[in-house]
């Protein structure tokens, strides 16, 4: 039967009452049994490309439980089943794929939920969605893992899908006999941008169908989590190779280190809404490598977290003082400023819910290193709601202690309310302090803080705005966070406006928006950096997007700005405006690419980029991608230049969902350096994987500098097993 449309918006339905599984099922992606025959399929409607539109296939999905799982089911008919996108089989490496998925707000706060979806090939994949996707897809957590299980199946009909999700892998509240958390279920069929949903939501927000506030509220009645200790030892060998200078400087020798190393973490739900994590010589090997980048600012830059111990509802952790500036920044454990690993002696983390508290604990130790002593780190997180379901008001803690006696404390409060509608305020102060300011002159609260103000109107559709006020003193510096200025007052707000098409269009949404800011200096204020931008973005119903805008810009630098050994930038104040246009094919397409041009002035000098990041599916078993981008720079005032290329190739050959190799190769002309970083993971089951690792650095130029260079900067062959056990 063809599901019905289900017109009432999911905030104003009733509570569902989800249906007890009434016999066992075979986990077999077939949903042919009784169980499920017996079982009402939910109502779905077409979120895109055309809200409320008709829906070109059939979808049946079906949700129950039992005392230990949460099912789900798909029935997805397809009349072309050749048609169907089934692109990759390598966990967690979405590829324009057709895919089935549930969204549970657990904790049932309207903020965060964890997602669950996959693809005809019965990949899995699962993301942690924190802040209620209000940032987008800067919202999803792809690095979250958890235990569960997927089998799918193909037929001449279309594809079939059965999800089992143990109540262990999910964090919830109780009360009484009765556990409510939100949830959303979806279809999407990729070569016609086609999303099928339940409940009925509108598309008026950006990534509306993910927003945790937008889920239809279910009820489970009598369900408890069981509390499994998951124990998971592993061990780690390997050989690395690094060309180090000798002790007089004038030659590169090898040195050799052989890894040998065993190791454990811990994970136990110590009550249904509480897991605690412990780790003991704690290992990242099989972590992907970071971006290479070139820095053309005079501000550090930003890269994200993904190491898998710290992803855990790790959302909770968020402090944001606006863009990439936040009180904790958990790359700060384990590594050092240059990115380089510090051994992990240990540590312990603790997230989930007390009462109606939301509590995040981490405490971690690292080993001594050449250039850091021996160090704890530390950081208590408590928020819970306040006024109404979409608000809360919440603290923070962070300390970083060394063993040659140095200290960094921050504390803070911060909250989010809803006024009315989608009008939101947020409110965010902090404090830091630490040793030497202790010792020099003693602690002031307006110099050792930061604040924040910001108040918006959160909509995709229509007028939306915001206006924030961010003031930052000149000794403010959390060490456990990421800052890249202090000192400084910064007023910013935005307009804009979004069209959706409700009819024959060739754009599914049309958005135009103003932003302006400034910083300035907190003693003189001075205008240190400001800028006008305005933005156009356009969807097509294919899934197509076409970016477009320009950009006013003003920097007032007093020092000289270095772009390389050939190019620099000379104190001064500079004006200067450029502009960039984007397009992005739709994922669906077997061969894709994204094409980005962007040109104008900078400071005194010209700028022209280009990139482009094409991916092919060869087939289910092999994909291939790659990134390139050129840019030009040229100061003809002071006849200087600056030209750099950075390429990255990525490929993916997937013998089966369980076992695959990925290869990630670099190359930066502004670093004359080459990086590769290829990785084979067997996945036996979740949390009993083999990885073998290889990583090299190559120099391009060894002339250069002196002394010569050696081809080979660094090598390193790891292997690592992990075997995890149930008690």
């Amino acid at each position: 039967m063809l599901c019905v449309v289900a017109a009432t918006p999911a905030s104003a339905q009733e509570r569902l009452h989800l249906p007890r599984m009434s016999t066992p099922i075979v986990l077999d992606g077939m949903p042919d049994e009784e169980a499920w025959a017996e079982i009402e399929a939910l109502p779905v409607v077409m979120y895109q490309p055309v809200y409320g539109g008709e829906m070109t296939e059939e979808t049946q999905i079906r949700v129950a439980y039992d005392d230990h799982y949460v099912y789900v089911s798909g029935a997805l008919l397809d009349r072309q089943p050749d048609a169907i996108r089934a692109n990759s089989m390598y966990r967690d490496g979405y590829s324009g794929d057709d895919t089935f998925g549930i969204l549970l707000d657990t904790f049932n706060d309207n903020e965060n939920a964890l997602w669950f979806f996959t693809t005809p090939n019965g990949t899995r994949f699962d993301s942690a969605v924190s802040n209620d996707a209000q940032s987008g897809r800067g919202s999803m957590n792809r690095s979250w893992n958890t235990y569960w299980d997927v089998a799918t199946h193909r037929s001449p009909k279309g594809w079939f899908v059965e999800i089992r999700i143990p109540l262990s892998s999910l964090g919830f509240q109780t009360n009484g006999a009765e556990t409510e958390m939100g949830l959303i279920v979806y279809r999407y069929i990729a070569r016609r941008n086609e999303r099928h949903i339940f409940p009925d939501i509108r598309p008026d927000w950006n990534m509306a169908f993910a927003k945790p506030s937008l889920a239809r509220k279910v009820v489970l009645s009598d369900v408890t989590s069981s509390r499994p200790v998951y124990v998971s030892p592993f061990v780690v060998g390997g050989l690395g190779r690094r060309s180090e200078l000798n002790s007089t400087e004038i030659q590169y020798l090898d040195d050799t280190s052989v890894t040998r190393d065993v190791g454990i973490d811990v994970k136990y739900n110590l009550t249904s809404n509480l897991t605690l994590d412990l780790t003991a010589n704690t290992d990242f090997a099989q972590a992907e490598a970071d971006n290479e980048e070139v820095n053309l600012t005079r501000f550090s830059l930003f890269f994200p977290e993904k190491r898998q111990f710290f992803q855990e509802r790790a959302g909770l952790f968020d402090f944001s003082l606006g863009g990439s500036n936040r009180v904790f920044n958990s790359r700060n454990i384990g590594l050092d400023e240059d990115g380089n690993p510090v051994r992990i002696l240990g540590g312990t983390r603790i997230v989930g819910r007390v009462g109606k508290w939301d509590l995040g604990i981490i405490d971690m130790q690292t080993d001594e290193s050449a250039d850091l002593p021996y160090e704890n780190f530390g950081v208590l997180r408590v928020r819970r709601r306040v006024l109404n379901d979409y608000s809360y008001a919440g603290s923070i803690v962070t300390s970083r202690v060394g063993s040659d006696g140095g200290y960094n404390f921050a504390y803070g409060l911060d909250g989010s309310v809803r006024i009315t509608g989608d009008e939101y305020l947020s409110l965010q102060w902090v404090q830091s302090f630490d040793d030497v300011a202790i010792d020099e002159s003693g602690v002031t609260v307006l110099p050792s803080s930061a604040v924040r103000a910001k108040w918006e109107r959160r909509t995709s559709k229509g007028l939306a705005y915001s206006t924030a006020l961010t003031r930052v003193g000149s000794d403010f510096a959390p060490d456990l966070g990421f800052q890249n200025r202090t000192n400084y007052f910064q007023p910013r707000g935005s307009i804009s406006y979004g069209w959706f098409s409700e009819g024959n269009s060739a754009f599914r949404t049309i958005s135009s928006e103003l932003q302006v800011f400034a910083f300035l200096d907190n003693d003189d204020g001075n205008v240190e950096s400001a800028a006008i931008e305005y933005e156009w973005d356009f969807e097509l119903i294919s899934g197509a997007r076409l970016g477009l805008d320009v950009v006013f810009e003003e920097e007032d630098l007093d020092e000289e700005l270095e772009l390389s050994s050939n190019a620099w930038i000379p104190p001064g104040r500079y004006r200067f405006v450029g502009g960039d246009a984007r397009f992005r094919m739709h994922d669906g397409a077997l061969l894709r690419a994204n094409v980005e041009l962007s040109g104008g002035k900078f400071y005194d000098g010209t700028l022209i980029s280009v990139g482009t990041s094409p991916t092919w599916n060869l087939s289910r078993y092999v994909e291939l991608g790659g990134e390139i981008e050129l840019t030009r720079l040229r100061f003809p005032d002071r006849n200087q230049e600056f030209d750099y290329a950075i390429a990255r190739l990525r490929g993916q050959l997937a013998f089966s969902t369980k076992a695959s190799i990925s290869a990630f190769i670099q190359y930066s002309s502004a670093a004359d350096f080459i990086r590769a970083n290829v990785r084979f993971r067997m996945n036996f089951r979740e949390g009993h994987d083999l990885w073998l690792v290889f990583n090299q650095g190559t120099n391009t130029d060894r002339y250069r500098g002196l002394p010569t260079l050696p081809v080979s900067d660094s090598r390193a062959v790891l292997i690592k097993y992990t075997h995890t056990f149930a008690l």
